[in-house]
């Protein structure tokens, strides 16, 4: 469940930003951001630490553990 509402959320985050434009920014593969959000890849603390960093959200709210 955690990769819908992960995929969910980081859709709504990049908003009208590019999925291309926003993996050059954070160093992931644009591929492989797109695998994320269409939940046929699972994310790696790594990667996920970098998205929450860039966002300045909880890793808990990106994964739906929290609504904050």
């Amino acid at each position: 469940m955690y990769m819908e509402m992960f995929a969910e959320r980081l859709k709504e985050l990049l908003g009208n930003e590019s999925v291309n434009s926003f993996a050059k920014k954070i160093g992931i593969p644009q591929q492989t951001l797109s695998r994320y959000m269409l939940c046929q890849r699972e994310i790696g603390i790594e990667n996920l630490c970098k998205i929450a960093d860039y966002f300045n959200e909880n890793v808990d709210y990106l994964t739906g553990r929290s609504e904050y």
